[in-house]
């Protein structure tokens, strides 16, 4: 399946059915009256977010969704049906923005939200309606109302716990792939990872969370350097980022300020967010190394460095019990469980 994490949709809910203009013509029936139906509804489009999604490719083929126009009305009072409705399902953390994409519309981070985006038109008044003492044959009926049109932006903004960064070739893949049952990419090239790949840590029974890998930052990504910082946004909701670094290159403290810098002129709250340094690929250095890298990635990044390696897990526990220290102290602020469930409510 491919990845696709924002998309252009044109929508438009139904006309209204309009109103009928009949008269009941009955043998033996000297008064016959009006008898016009009205018109039904046209129908809506609604957007529903569903578990089961991760990406919104389903869009990339159909773009344009019109929901049912309301049926028209008919003599003998029979009112015309309503027309049907149009869901659009979609991921959990997708976004909706108007064609500016900078109006946010709605946006669906729960299993279940449902949100109107147009609403159909109304069903035009019969001609019985208009019916009264003074005016006892009215020969007036009502249009159905048009629908509403527009135009919108899908953008998914995927929902995990904790977001790994780092430039290329990092060993982030890798690491998820040690972490979780992800199985990713794995490549001794730079860029290996294309889009973002999400894995379930399950440490206990009461420790569960998702980690999700984005492809590799580099230098002047924030100006749309390699693949630029398209695929941030998916970190945007994580209660904490990992940053791995590869620690068989010379300058590991260059490497964490070159992530920060695009971090940081990201914006939108990732600079302020939680972050667990950890120095990758430490199985491929001896000891003297390690801890020279270490003491130089912890003068620059001024906190504890994890030294871990995703081939041969030496560490890999240690600095995902402190991740989840993190994604708990959040769900405790939003009132959910270790499960990342709502508390059940107590007398």
């Amino acid at each position: 399946m491919k990845f696709l994490d924002q998309c252009k949709i044109y929508i438009r809910s139904g006309d209204g059915g309009g109103g009928a203009v009949s008269f009941r013509r009955e043998k033996f029936i000297e008064y016959g009256g009006p008898d016009g139906g009205d018109g039904g509804c046209g129908g809506d489009v609604w957007i529903e977010a569903v578990e089961g999604l991760n990406t919104l490719i389903d869009y990339r083929y159909q773009q344009h969704f019109k929901a049912e126009t309301g049926v028209h009305g008919m003599g003998r009072n029979r009112a015309g049906h309503n027309g049907a409705d149009v869901v659009l399902k979609v991921p959990v953390g997708t976004q909706v923005y108007e064609e500016d994409q900078e109006t946010l519309v709605a946006d669906l981070d729960e299993a279940g939200a449902r949100i109107l985006l147009a609403r159909g038109g109304n069903g035009g008044f019969g001609n019985t309606h208009f019916k009264g003492p003074v005016n006892q044959a009215p020969r007036r009926a009502n249009p159905g109302l048009p629908g509403q049109e527009r135009w919108l932006w899908l953008r998914l903004k995927l929902i995990a716990d904790v977001g790994l960064v780092g430039l290329p070739n990092a060993g982030k893949s890798t690491f998820l792939a040690a972490a979780s049952a992800a199985r990713p990419k794995i490549a001794d090239y730079p860029f290996t990872t294309l889009t973002p790949n999400l894995g379930m840590v399950d440490l206990s029974t009461q420790e569960r969370f998702i980690i999700a890998d984005i492809p590799g930052l580099i230098e002047g990504a924030s100006e749309g350097a390699g693949l630029g910082v398209r695929f941030l946004g998916h970190v945007e909701r994580t209660a904490v980022l990992v940053h791995l670094i590869d620690g068989t290159q010379e300058d590991v403290a260059g490497a964490w300020r070159t992530v920060r810098a695009e971090l940081n002129a990201y914006g939108h709250e990732l600079a302020g967010k939680s972050e667990l340094v950890a120095l990758n690929k430490i199985d491929a250095l001896d000891g003297d190394t390690r801890k020279a890298r270490a003491k130089a990635l912890k003068a620059a990044c001024k906190q504890p460095v994890h030294l871990v390696s995703g081939v041969s897990g030496e560490g890999v526990k240690a600095l995902l019990r402190a991740a989840f220290a993190e994604v708990s102290a959040r769900r405790a602020a939003e009132g959910r469980n270790d499960a990342g469930e709502p508390e059940a409510w107590r007398p």
